[in-house]
Protein backbone atom coordinates (compact mmCIF):
# COMPACT_ATOMS: atom_id res chain seq x y z
CA UNK A 1 0.00 0.00 0.00
CA UNK A 2 1.46 3.43 -0.90
CA UNK A 3 2.44 5.70 1.96
CA UNK A 4 -0.15 8.35 2.80
CA UNK A 5 1.35 11.78 2.01
CA UNK A 6 1.88 14.16 4.90
CA UNK A 7 0.49 16.99 2.79
CA UNK A 8 -1.84 18.60 1.94
CA UNK A 9 -3.19 19.27 5.39
CA UNK A 10 -6.59 20.34 4.03
CA UNK A 11 -8.31 17.51 2.18
CA UNK A 12 -11.69 17.83 0.50
CA UNK A 13 -12.52 15.08 -1.99
CA UNK A 14 -13.89 16.39 -5.29
CA UNK A 15 -16.27 14.75 -7.74
CA UNK A 16 -15.07 12.06 -10.10
CA UNK A 17 -15.80 14.37 -13.02
CA UNK A 18 -13.61 17.16 -11.67
CA UNK A 19 -10.86 14.72 -10.77
CA UNK A 20 -10.96 13.45 -14.35
CA UNK A 21 -10.69 16.97 -15.77
CA UNK A 22 -7.64 17.69 -13.62
CA UNK A 23 -5.94 14.48 -14.71
CA UNK A 24 -6.58 15.31 -18.37
CA UNK A 25 -5.21 18.85 -17.91
CA UNK A 26 -2.03 17.44 -16.38
CA UNK A 27 -1.64 14.86 -19.15
CA UNK A 28 -1.86 17.53 -21.85
CA UNK A 29 0.32 20.22 -20.22
CA UNK A 30 3.51 20.85 -22.18
CA UNK A 31 4.59 24.39 -21.30
CA UNK A 32 4.71 26.58 -18.23
CA UNK A 33 4.65 30.36 -18.93
CA UNK A 34 7.57 32.48 -17.78
CA UNK A 35 9.26 35.85 -18.27
CA UNK A 36 12.26 34.35 -20.11
CA UNK A 37 10.35 32.24 -22.59
CA UNK A 38 8.88 29.89 -20.02
CA UNK A 39 9.57 26.21 -19.48
CA UNK A 40 8.73 23.07 -21.38
CA UNK A 41 8.03 19.56 -20.20
CA UNK A 42 11.24 17.69 -19.37
CA UNK A 43 12.50 14.95 -21.67
CA UNK A 44 14.86 12.07 -20.94
CA UNK A 45 17.36 13.76 -23.28
CA UNK A 46 17.52 16.67 -20.79
CA UNK A 47 19.03 14.46 -18.09
CA UNK A 48 22.67 15.49 -18.57
CA UNK A 49 21.94 19.23 -18.54
CA UNK A 50 19.60 18.89 -15.56
CA UNK A 51 22.19 16.84 -13.66
CA UNK A 52 24.81 19.55 -14.20
CA UNK A 53 22.33 22.13 -12.90
CA UNK A 54 21.33 20.14 -9.81
CA UNK A 55 24.88 19.27 -8.75
CA UNK A 56 25.34 22.79 -7.40
CA UNK A 57 24.87 22.44 -3.59
CA UNK A 58 23.31 25.91 -3.46
CA UNK A 59 20.54 24.53 -5.67
CA UNK A 60 19.96 21.00 -4.40
CA UNK A 61 20.61 21.32 -0.67
CA UNK A 62 17.21 22.80 0.38
CA UNK A 63 15.12 20.50 -1.85
CA UNK A 64 13.93 17.28 -0.24
CA UNK A 65 12.24 15.78 -3.31
CA UNK A 66 15.39 15.32 -5.39
CA UNK A 67 17.03 11.91 -5.76
CA UNK A 68 20.10 11.00 -3.74
CA UNK A 69 22.81 10.60 -4.81
CA UNK A 70 22.56 13.06 -7.66
CA UNK A 71 24.07 11.65 -10.82
CA UNK A 72 23.07 11.03 -14.42
CA UNK A 73 21.44 7.71 -13.59
CA UNK A 74 19.25 9.03 -10.76
CA UNK A 75 18.30 12.22 -12.59
CA UNK A 76 17.32 10.18 -15.65
CA UNK A 77 15.11 8.06 -13.39
CA UNK A 78 13.72 11.27 -11.83
CA UNK A 79 12.62 12.49 -15.26
CA UNK A 80 11.18 9.09 -16.19
CA UNK A 81 9.20 8.98 -12.94
CA UNK A 82 7.68 12.36 -13.75
CA UNK A 83 6.76 11.24 -17.25
CA UNK A 84 4.92 8.31 -15.67
CA UNK A 85 3.24 10.70 -13.20
CA UNK A 86 2.11 12.91 -16.07
CA UNK A 87 0.67 9.90 -17.86
CA UNK A 88 -1.40 9.22 -14.70
CA UNK A 89 -2.34 12.90 -14.41
CA UNK A 90 -0.51 13.30 -11.09
CA UNK A 91 2.66 15.27 -11.73
CA UNK A 92 4.74 17.42 -14.06
CA UNK A 93 8.38 18.36 -14.53
CA UNK A 94 9.32 21.46 -16.51
CA UNK A 95 12.76 22.81 -17.44
CA UNK A 96 13.91 26.16 -18.81
CA UNK A 97 17.21 26.92 -20.53
CA UNK A 98 19.73 29.65 -21.17
CA UNK A 99 20.57 30.36 -24.80
CA UNK A 100 23.75 28.29 -24.44
CA UNK A 101 21.80 25.16 -23.51
CA UNK A 102 22.41 25.21 -19.77
CA UNK A 103 19.41 24.61 -17.53
CA UNK A 104 18.20 27.90 -16.07
CA UNK A 105 15.60 26.39 -13.75
CA UNK A 106 13.12 23.62 -13.22
CA UNK A 107 9.61 23.30 -11.81
CA UNK A 108 8.33 20.13 -10.14
CA UNK A 109 4.55 19.97 -9.76
CA UNK A 110 2.85 17.32 -7.65
CA UNK A 111 -0.91 16.94 -8.11
CA UNK A 112 -3.48 15.16 -5.94
CA UNK A 113 -6.46 15.10 -8.36
CA UNK A 114 -8.91 13.62 -5.84
CA UNK A 115 -8.36 16.66 -3.58
CA UNK A 116 -7.92 19.16 -6.48
CA UNK A 117 -4.68 20.21 -4.81
CA UNK A 118 -1.13 20.69 -6.05
CA UNK A 119 2.35 21.53 -4.84
CA UNK A 120 5.01 23.48 -6.75
CA UNK A 121 8.72 22.93 -6.16
CA UNK A 122 11.84 23.74 -8.11
CA UNK A 123 14.78 26.10 -8.33
CA UNK A 124 16.33 28.86 -10.42
CA UNK A 125 19.95 29.13 -11.49
CA UNK A 126 21.83 31.65 -9.29
CA UNK A 127 22.18 33.92 -12.34
CA UNK A 128 18.38 34.33 -12.31
CA UNK A 129 18.02 34.82 -8.58
CA UNK A 130 17.82 38.16 -6.75
CA UNK A 131 16.42 39.86 -9.87
CA UNK A 132 12.81 39.95 -8.73
CA UNK A 133 12.07 36.87 -10.83
CA UNK A 134 11.39 34.50 -7.94
CA UNK A 135 8.26 36.22 -6.66
CA UNK A 136 6.83 37.05 -10.07
CA UNK A 137 7.69 33.62 -11.47
CA UNK A 138 6.09 31.80 -8.56
CA UNK A 139 2.94 33.93 -8.83
CA UNK A 140 2.74 33.21 -12.55
CA UNK A 141 3.13 29.47 -11.93
CA UNK A 142 0.48 29.45 -9.21
CA UNK A 143 -1.88 31.34 -11.55
CA UNK A 144 -1.28 28.65 -14.15
CA UNK A 145 -1.92 25.82 -11.69
CA UNK A 146 -5.28 27.28 -10.69
CA UNK A 147 -6.34 28.27 -14.19
CA UNK A 148 -4.94 25.57 -16.46
CA UNK A 149 -4.93 22.54 -14.16
CA UNK A 150 -8.19 23.54 -12.47
CA UNK A 151 -6.94 23.12 -8.92
CA UNK A 152 -8.83 24.31 -5.87
CA UNK A 153 -5.89 24.56 -3.49
CA UNK A 154 -2.11 24.81 -3.51
CA UNK A 155 0.00 23.48 -0.64
CA UNK A 156 3.66 24.36 -0.19
CA UNK A 157 6.42 23.29 2.19
CA UNK A 158 9.84 24.63 3.07
CA UNK A 159 12.61 23.61 5.43
CA UNK A 160 12.51 25.39 8.77
CA UNK A 161 15.58 27.47 7.89
CA UNK A 162 14.50 28.31 4.33
CA UNK A 163 13.95 32.02 4.83
CA UNK A 164 13.78 32.87 1.11
CA UNK A 165 10.83 30.56 0.41
CA UNK A 166 9.05 31.54 3.63
CA UNK A 167 9.18 35.22 2.66
CA UNK A 168 7.99 34.44 -0.86
CA UNK A 169 4.97 32.43 0.27
CA UNK A 170 4.03 34.96 2.94
CA UNK A 171 4.27 37.76 0.37
CA UNK A 172 1.95 35.88 -2.01
CA UNK A 173 -0.74 35.51 0.63
CA UNK A 174 -0.32 31.85 1.58
CA UNK A 175 -1.53 30.91 5.06
CA UNK A 176 0.84 29.19 7.48
CA UNK A 177 -0.83 25.93 8.45
CA UNK A 178 1.66 24.23 10.75
CA UNK A 179 4.54 21.80 10.45
CA UNK A 180 5.11 18.30 9.09
CA UNK A 181 8.03 15.96 8.64
CA UNK A 182 8.82 15.58 4.94
CA UNK A 183 10.81 12.61 3.67
CA UNK A 184 13.80 12.90 1.37
CA UNK A 185 14.32 10.36 -1.40
CA UNK A 186 16.71 8.41 0.86
CA UNK A 187 14.06 8.21 3.60
CA UNK A 188 15.69 10.70 5.95
CA UNK A 189 13.36 13.19 7.67
CA UNK A 190 13.16 16.93 7.03
CA UNK A 191 11.02 19.07 9.34
CA UNK A 192 9.03 21.46 7.15
CA UNK A 193 6.66 24.37 7.52
CA UNK A 194 3.42 24.15 5.54
CA UNK A 195 1.52 26.90 3.70
CA UNK A 196 -1.77 26.63 1.81
CA UNK A 197 -3.99 28.88 -0.25
CA UNK A 198 -7.28 28.12 -1.97
CA UNK A 199 -8.69 29.49 -5.21
CA UNK A 200 -10.96 32.05 -3.53
CA UNK A 201 -8.15 33.49 -1.39
CA UNK A 202 -5.83 33.62 -4.41
CA UNK A 203 -8.39 35.59 -6.39
CA UNK A 204 -9.11 37.87 -3.43
CA UNK A 205 -5.43 38.75 -3.15
CA UNK A 206 -4.96 39.54 -6.85
CA UNK A 207 -4.67 43.33 -6.50
CA UNK A 208 -2.19 43.19 -3.65
CA UNK A 209 -0.19 40.51 -5.46
CA UNK A 210 0.03 42.66 -8.60
CA UNK A 211 1.37 45.50 -6.47
CA UNK A 212 4.01 43.28 -4.93
CA UNK A 213 5.22 41.54 -8.08
CA UNK A 214 4.80 44.39 -10.52
CA UNK A 215 2.09 43.34 -12.91
CA UNK A 216 1.43 39.61 -12.64
CA UNK A 217 -1.87 39.05 -14.39
CA UNK A 218 -4.71 37.17 -12.69
CA UNK A 219 -7.95 36.02 -14.26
Amino acid sequence: MPETPSIPLTRHTVSAARMGRIREAVRHADTLPGADGGSRAARVTDAEALTDFLLDPAIHAPIYSLPRPLDLRTVTAFIQAHLAEQDRGEGLLFVSFFDDGRVAGYSDIQVWPHWATGELGGALHPERQSRGQGLAGAARSFDWMFQTLGLERICETAAMDNVRTAKLLDALGFERMGEVVSRRADGSPRPSRVWEIDRAAWRHGAAERRRRVGGTQDR
